[in-house]
């Protein structure tokens, strides 16, 4: 990997958040996957293009691009060697042959400007330096290319984190509230978050409200325990002792019964669509 900006998303997603995700890089494309429809649509990415997914984590979008581009070639970036190697077996093992990873921090990577669409799926809320990051990845747009991006919206709009301070008084939960670093609310505020592309020298910047639904589990107790092994549920439990931990896990299960139907566990989420253009 060339260097990097972001040490602290580094560390974090080539330790035990980065193995997490590969490992279960199919039940994480299951909570995410509602939104590769509206992102795929505003993307418009056609046969001959060749396409940059940031933050591309175990590739689910870049293969996707990938078939979109079928004379084209799709290439995904991220800051997660496990989630990479995941990347890599799994579009070998289903003979997508028009797409590459590699290993970078986007703020910083030396991008080729060789790009007529960059997508992302919740993979750009983690930036030290989020100005000097968007005016990195427009640089490696050619002239009339675009962007389509999906970020995390407003917090208290997504039933995850709703369950999750459910159990405050249980595990230390603060706020959350969009925070002044990088992290997944940091561009929830759409006017922030245009105003960062306009500034990157994108035109027809637009924030569209996105919501899907997710499956977190096939029962209550197998997404609740899906949620806190994840890195902040994990996190939060770690400040606990054992029967405060089986306390947030029994009081987790019962909240998410509300939310399981016909053999699945449905939360929703909501993200912003962000679309823009680089002069031609």
């Amino acid at each position: 990997m060339q260097q990097t900006a972001n040490t602290t998303q580094a560390q974090a997603w080539n330790g035990y958040e980065g193995a997490h995700w590969a490992a279960q890089h199919e039940r994480w494309n299951a909570v995410n996957a509602g939104f590769n429809e509206p992102l795929l649509g505003a993307a418009s990415i056609r046969p001959t293009d060749h396409v940059l997914d940031i933050g591309c984590g175990a590739g689910a979008t870049t293969r996707l691009a990938a078939q979109a581009a079928t004379r084209g070639h799709a290439t995904g970036l991220d800051l997660s060697g496990p989630m990479l190697e995941r990347a890599r077996t799994v579009a070998a093992a289903e003979g997508i042959t028009n797409v590459s990873f590699m290993h970078g921090d986007a703020q910083v990577h030396d991008l080729p400007h060789a790009f007529d669409v960059v997508i992302s799926r919740f993979g750009v809320m983690f930036f030290s330096d989020p100005a000097a990051a968007f005016a990195n990845i427009a640089s490696a747009l050619r002239p009339g290319g675009h962007v389509a991006f999906v970020s995390a919206a407003e917090p208290e709009a997504n039933d995850w984190l709703t369950a999750l301070t459910a159990l405050r008084g249980i595990l230390p939960i603060g706020g959350f509230g969009v925070p002044d670093g990088p992290g997944m609310f940091s561009l929830a505020d759409p006017d922030n978050a245009t105003g960062l592309l306009r500034s990157a020298g994108l035109h027809e910047v637009r924030a569209e409200h996105v919501q899907a639904q997710g499956t977190w589990g096939r029962t209550a107790q197998e997404a609740a325990d899906f949620l806190l092994d994840s890195g902040p549920g994990r996190h939060l439990l770690s400040s606990v002792d054992p029967d405060a931990q089986a306390r947030a896990r029994r009081r987790l299960t019962e909240i998410l019964g509300d939310h399981e139907t016909e053999g699945a566990v449905r939360l929703r989420s909501t993200g912003w669509l962000l679309t823009a253009t680089l002069p031609a």
